[in-house]
């Protein structure tokens, strides 16, 4: 970055900071592609770098008012990026092992308690023909009675997403249990 653009994010920040807010959106037109793509060359997801993105800008017009040299804004904000960007990566990894963890313990837990019931059996065996995401929606809401919400938050995705794959797989599973009658 030259010393004109450093100047100019400077002058933005100095105005923004005496409480013109009109200078914020000129920023956010002159940084917001590159903060996008920064964080998505740290978590490789577009939809996930635009959400850091947004966080960041967030974070940033709340801790603005306290940054002592305007002019190191680009820098400072990228910063900003690249932290949140490494605690989604970090967060993420967590989540994914606890997962891993978690089916690990329920195949184990669903393989004992299935005994010699044949119907058990049809039932483990046809949620297990499902996609990763509808068994784990399942086995979060049947085995593990989470609600609706919790699970949202487990797998941090929407309740309606949820929903969604919960309604899918019993859809699936009726239709699996209904043919192997046949």
């Amino acid at each position: 970055m030259n010393k004109k653009d450093k100047i100019a994010d400077g002058s933005l920040v100095k105005q923004y900071q005496n409480g013109n807010n009109e200078a914020l959106p000129l920023l956010v037109k002159r940084w917001h592609r590159q903060f996008c793509n920064k964080a998505y060359w740290l978590v490789k997801d577009v939809d996930v770098a635009k959400d850091i993105a947004q966080d960041s800008w967030n974070t940033i017009m709340d801790k603005v008012h306290n940054l002592k040299d305007p002019n190191s804004f680009g820098g400072w904000a990228m910063r900003i990026v690249y932290t949140k960007s490494l605690n989604w990566i970090k967060d993420n990894n967590r989540n994914r092992k606890k997962l891993e963890s978690y089916r690990y313990e329920q195949s184990t837990v669903e393989e004992e308690s299935v005994g010699d019931g044949n119907i058990n059996k049809k039932l483990l065996k046809a949620v297990y023909s499902l996609p990763e995401h509808q068994q784990t929606v399942i086995r979060l809401f049947y085995v593990q009675d989470y609600s609706l919400k919790e699970i949202s938050a487990i797998l941090d995705i929407s309740t309606g997403t949820t929903k969604s794959r919960l309604f899918h797989a019993r859809e699936q599973l009726k239709l699996i249990l209904k043919t192997k009658k046949s």
